[in-house]
C-alpha cells in the first residue's frame, strides 16, 4: 500500500509540478498529518531522472514548509493568544505563564524553532508555541527556513540516490534522523552552556 501511494505521488508531484511541492509541503508544515517524507525523495527522484531540477525542489520543499509555519504562527497569534488571555486561568495558563513564554521566545526562539524543525512530532508544531509568544516574525521565518531548508536537503539527498527504493530511503532516514536528534542534542548543550555563562561573564565585568 506504501508502494502504491508513492507511486501515485510521484505520479501527482509530476503532474502538478513546484507548485505541488508547495502546496504538499505548505500542507505538511500545518495542522495536517502529512508526511514529508512522502513529498521530496519522490520529487528528488524525479530530479535524478531528469524530468524536475533538484534545487527547485529543495527551494520549493523549503517554501512550503516556511508557509505552512507561518500560517500555523498566525493562527495561534490572532486567535490562541486572546483565548489563553481570556480562558487560561480555567485550563491552568496564568498571564504570568503566558509572560513567561514571551521572555523564553523572545531569548531562545531563534534556537528553539531551528531545532524544533528538525525533530519527528515536533517540526509540525513548533509554530504554535512561538505564535501564541508573539515571537518576532522575522527571526521566526529565518530560523524556520533555515531548520525546514536542512529538513528538506536531507530529504531531498536520500530521494536523488534511493528514490527507486523507497525501503532504502526509510532505512536511510532512519539513521539520519537519529543523527539529527543527537546534532541537536549537542547544539542545545552548547548553547546552554554559552548562555549559562553569559550572567557570570556580565557580573565579572561590573566588578
Amino acid at each position: 500500500m506504501f508502494h502504491q501511494f508513492i507511486v501515485w505521488l510521484s505520479h501527482t508531484v509530476g503532474e502538478w509540478g513546484y507548485p505541488g511541492i508547495v502546496m504538499l509541503m505548505a500542507l505538511e508544515s500545518s495542522f495536517f498529518p502529512f508526511p514529508s517524507e512522502v513529498v521530496i525523495p519522490p520529487a528528488a527522484y524525479l530530479a535524478a531522472s531528469g524530468k524536475m531540477n533538484i534545487g527547485m525542489v529543495i527551494f520549493c520543499g523549503t517554501l512550503g514548509s516556511l508557509l505552512g509555519a507561518v500560517f500555523n504562527y498566525w493562527i495561534a497569534m490572532k486567535f490562541g493568544r486572546p483565548f489563553f488571555e481570556k480562558y487560561g486561568r480555567y485550563l491552568l495558563v496564568s498571564h504570568h505563564s503566558l509572560e513567561k513564554a514571551d521572555r523564553f521566545f523572545d531569548r531562545h526562539g531563534h534556537i528553539s524553532t531551528f531545532i524544533g524543525r528538525l525533530l519527528p512530532g515536533i517540526r509540525q508544531y513548533i509554530s504554535l508555541p512561538a505564535g501564541l509568544a508573539r515571537m518576532g516574525v522575522f527571526t521566526f521565518c529565518v530560523a524556520t527556513a533555515l531548520g525546514a531548508g536542512l529538513w528538506v536537503l536531507v530529504l531531498a539527498g536520500l530521494g536523488f540516490w534511493f528514490g527507486r527504493n523507497e525501503q532504502l530511503v526509510l532505512q536511510n532516514l532512519q539513521w539520519v534522523t537519529l543523527m539529527l536528534i543527537a546534532g541537536c542534542g549537542v547544539i542545545v548543550f552548547f548553547y546552554w552552556r554559552k548562555w549559562q555563562s553569559r550572567p557570570r561573564r556580565i557580573q565579572g565585568s561590573s566588578e
